[in-house]
């Protein structure tokens, strides 16, 4: 008879542990090989974008079209992740330039909304859902300027693919049906989701064929008018109307003086990989904070599922966690000292705080000045050599469950991310664009590219990206084994949004680590916790010496990488 915690945690492990991928090559932890090609490569978390992907390039269109093709099925396909009313961010790598180019394509708040207004209505924070945490949406806007600057295909040609699959419908894939099973008894309570969303009220099921009629128009009318048609035609009024008719402030005016902006790229050079994310208001530098600490310690002479190694990461991980709570935020309101955040001098004094034999219950924000000083994820490459990391998100879940009359889509909640603590980097502010979590990555190697990638997921997102850059440069595993090793995510770090840690969070560690590993943390003083998922969602393009493509796919999610 099992008696006590420790022995059903002793139990669990041991059954953890068992478990493996029965290859006779690779990792006993790895799924199944990187996918290999050389003409184009497409990783995206849903094959039926995939192939879309494959196909548009087939067709004369290159990177750009292929995953501005890709993000328009998955906001069809897996609208429990993205679609047209959420943000973008992507980082192109332009063959004909050999340089880099990074787009924030994230919405500001309505501007008529205050932070004081939540304060005199009694809200303590920003709601989820409904009308209130919406913000402008800017993936449509995204698309057109990828579009106008890279695109070879007429916008036709790569939205045709989704309108057809729309009007004709799809097999719905099984985690995604999971996810939308979640979503409705939360969201039904807000006009048009019902509609619009479910089969008679509940979700469709694994199989289950679901089509969308009301997005195939809407994307036909972008074809026609372009991004105007969504940002300052009928569909604006239509969303205008609605939100102010549901309790909601996102006006006309929010949505027709919206633009995304063309920015740059920053990086550190980790063991001599260059790793490039894009500044705030995301949270991209975290990774290359992360990777900075990290690289004061020789993790090649540890294990990877190592309770030293663990140890290392989770600590690096909490003290970046402290800066991303003070500094992220919207830098056209606020001075972030990018620059000084993710500089290797600080790194060093910040890395001194760790103690290695014992998990930090809180840790202060850094002073860099002093030390000078629900998403989806995707990526494509062309015959060219052209390469696009692009992520895109309605934020939690299928977003705020608002949901504009006959359009065929939901607007974000994105807004539930900004602060109401007064002086706050990340305080609400009408017309600001709020902390932002989903980050595209890539990495270059002597001025080439080496790998687009990313990690969907929230807080996971930072920590993925470094522990997949830590997987390949420090532990050697190859691009898809190191998306399928045993993840580490630790939760209750202090937050953008006005919370805390106090008490060292708590550590999830995917089935995979050995008991000893556990133990020997639980020593150390850190909380471990068997969550239920999710650890994020990885797909990534690595491109070879020799020209070849390595493509991989999240083994976690509905995915597929594929090439030709």
């Amino acid at each position: 008879m099992i008696k006590n915690t420790s022995q059903i945690l002793f139990l669990l492990m041991m059954t953890c542990t068992a478990l493996a991928a029965d290859r006779v090559t690779g990792r006993d932890f790895a799924t199944r090989s990187p996918v290999l090609a050389t003409q184009a490569m497409a990783a995206t978390s849903q094959p039926l974008a995939t192939q879309v992907a494959l196909d548009v390039m087939k067709k004369g269109g290159n990177a750009v079209d292929a995953a501005i093709a890709a993000n328009a099925m998955l906001g069809l396909v897996e609208p429990t992740g993205n679609g047209i009313g959420g943000d973008l961010f992507a980082i192109v790598w332009d063959a004909r330039s050999q340089k880099l180019y990074g787009l924030n394509g994230s919405g500001r708040s309505p501007k008529s909304l205050s932070r004081q207004w939540f304060l005199d209505n009694g809200y303590e924070k920003i709601p989820s859902h409904g009308p209130l945490p919406v913000s402008v949406p800017g993936t449509v806007d995204g698309w057109f300027m990828l579009h106008d600057r890279f695109g070879q295909l007429p916008m036709k040609a790569v939205l045709q693919p989704t309108i057809d699959y729309a009007e004709q419908g799809f097999p719905v894939s099984q985690l995604i049906a999971y996810y939308w099973n979640r979503s409705v008894p939360i969201l039904s309570q807000w006009p048009g989701f019902t509609e619009q969303f479910t089969l008679n009220g509940q979700a469709p099921k694994e199989g289950e064929i679901w089509r969308n009629p009301h997005l195939a128009k809407t994307l036909k009318k972008l074809v026609k008018g372009g991004r105007d048609a969504f940002y300052t035609g009928k569909m604006a009024r239509t969303i205008a109307e609605y939100m102010q008719a549901n309790g909601g402030f996102l006006s006309y005016e929010d949505l027709a003086t919206h633009r995304g902006e063309w920015v740059e790229p920053v990086s550190t050079n980790y063991r001599g990989y260059d790793v490039w994310e894009l500044p705030p208001n995301g949270q991209g530098i975290a990774a290359l904070q992360i990777l900075n600490i990290m690289e004061q310690f020789d993790l090649s002479g540890m294990q990877h599922d190592s309770a030293e190694y663990v140890h290392l990461f989770t600590e690096a991980k909490k003290l970046v966690f402290e800066d991303r709570a003070k500094y992220y935020a919207d830098p056209a309101f606020n001075d972030i000292p990018v620059a000084d955040l993710i500089a290797k001098p600080y790194a060093r004094s910040r890395a001194k705080l760790i103690d290695l034999k014992k998990a930090g219950k809180h840790y202060p924000a850094g002073n860099p000045a002093l030390s000078h000083g629900d998403t989806i994820y995707l990526t494509t490459a062309d015959a060219a050599g052209n390469m696009v990391s692009l992520i895109q998100s309605n934020y939690r879940g299928m977003g705020s469950g608002m949901t504009p009359p006959g359009l065929g889509f939901i607007l974000q909640d994105r807004g539930e991310m900004f602060s109401l603590e007064a002086g706050h980097f990340n305080v609400f502010e009408g017309g600001k664009r709020p902390f932002h979590t989903i980050i595209p990555a890539f990495i270059t190697k002597q001025g080439e590219p080496f790998m687009s990638f990313g990690l969907m997921g929230g807080a996971m997102q930072p920590q993925g990206h470094a522990q997949i850059v830590i997987n390949m440069v420090d532990f050697g595993m190859d691009v898809q084994a190191a998306g399928d090793a045993p993840r580490i995510h630790h939760t209750g770090s202090s937050e953008p949004t006005d919370e805390i840690m106090t008490d060292g969070g708590i550590l999830n560690l995917e089935t995979g680590f050995p008991y000893e590993t556990i133990r020997s943390l639980m020593r150390m003083g850190h909380k471990i916790q068997f969550a239920n998922g999710p650890y994020g969602g990885y797909q990534a393009i690595m491109k070879a010496p020799n020209g070849v493509y390595w493509g991989a796919s999240e083994s976690r999610k509905d995915g597929q990488a594929a090439g030709y």
